[in-house]
This record gives structure tokens, C-alpha cells and sequence, in this order.
């Protein structure tokens, strides 16, 4: 915690680190980039849970309640919300730090696409809106990077074309916000 102007305030972003140390004890089994895709497709997707319920709206059990580490998932939350509450919407997702290396990070966006996906899903998306059809090829091409098999040759490479990759992600993540947020209800 830091301390400005005489308010207590948590640090800028929550890291790809701390969250998979909570989860590894609070939700065995689920990786962080992961449930950070699947927390940021359900809210791209209209899904209405608040910061403490949208574990069981996204089908989660946790194993635990402990205090310390369950802010750490609300912090999650607050966090995801406010990059789909900015205008226009300015979604990261939450991957190792660059020093872990293209292969573990394209690993990692591997996998937030498949949460984004379930994600989107579970927030009923779908059966609300039909979608244009730049929305619907840019699930598409979410869904192909998500059944992907990262295949890495040089790291300097490697790292552009993640890097290209994750531009795309983001600016997909927003666009398809933009388009369902038109019609869904609003976020709590």
C-alpha cells in the first residue's frame, strides 16, 4: 500500500505474480492469466456480478476464504472493471512480466484468450445480441489464438510477433466492448 495526500491506496496493478500466488492457495489449478480472461470477458460481455460474487458467476469454487488473499480477487475485479469503465475501453491482459520470456507469455495470452472466451460465454453475451460481423471475426480469431500451439524460433522475433499478437487482443477486447456494452445491461 502506498500513500498519497493522506489516502491509503493500493499499489497501481495488480501483478501476474501476485495473482498466481493467491490462486495457487485460494483456487488450485486455475492460472492467473487465465481467470483474468475469464473475468475480463464476462465483464466485456455485459456480465452483471459484483466484486464479491463473480467468482461463482464465473463458475469458480474457491477452496479457501481467506481474508488477505480474497481482497486480492476483489482487487481483481476493481481492477478489470475500471479498464472496460475507461473510455474507450483499455483492456491488458494479465501476463508474466517481460523478463519471463515470449514462450511463457505467449503461453500465458494463450491462455486468457480461453478465459475471455468462457468468459464472454458465461456472461450470456451471445443469446442477448446477434454480433456484426467484425465482432464475430474477432471471436474467431480469439478462438484460433486460444487452440494455439505457440511454436518459438528466436527470441527477438518471438518477442515482436507476441507483441503484434497482443496489440491485436487488446484492441479486439475494446472494440468487442464497445459493440456489447450498447446493449447489455449495465455493469453494478
Amino acid at each position: 500500500m502506498r500513500t498519497i495526500g493522506g489516502d491509503t491506496m493500493e499499489p497501481t496493478c495488480l501483478t501476474h505474480i501476485e495473482l498466481a500466488d493467491t490462486l495457487r492457495t485460494l483456487v488450485p489449478g486455475v492460472d492467473a492469466s487465465d481467470l483474468h480472461g475469464s473475468l475480463s470477458g464476462y465483464l466485456c460481455g455485459g456480465g452483471d456480478a459484483g466484486a464479491d460474487d463473480w467468482l461463482d458467476a464465473l463458475q469458480i469454487d474457491t477452496d479457501s476464504a481467506e481474508s488477505a488473499r480474497h481482497r486480492i480477487l476483489q482487487r481483481l475485479y476493481r481492477e478489470c472493471r475500471a479498464q472496460f469503465a475507461a473510455v474507450p475501453a483499455s483492456v491488458d491482459p494479465l501476463l508474466p512480466s517481460p523478463a519471463a520470456g515470449p514462450r511463457r507469455r505467449g503461453d500465458a495470452l494463450v491462455e486468457w484468450c480461453r478465459g475471455f472466451l468462457g468468459g464472454v460465454g458465461l456472461s450470456a453475451a451471445m443469446a442477448r445480441t446477434g454480433l456484426s460481423a467484425e465482432a464475430r471475426e474477432i471471436l474467431d480469431d480469439f478462438g484460433t489464438i486460444a487452440a494455439s500451439r505457440l511454436e518459438y524460433a528466436e527470441a527477438r522475433d518471438d518477442e515482436q510477433a507476441l507483441d503484434e499478437v497482443l496489440a491485436f487482443v487488446r484492441t479486439g477486447a475494446a472494440m468487442l466492448h464497445r459493440e456489447l456494452s450498447r446493449r447489455a445491461a449495465p455493469l453494478h
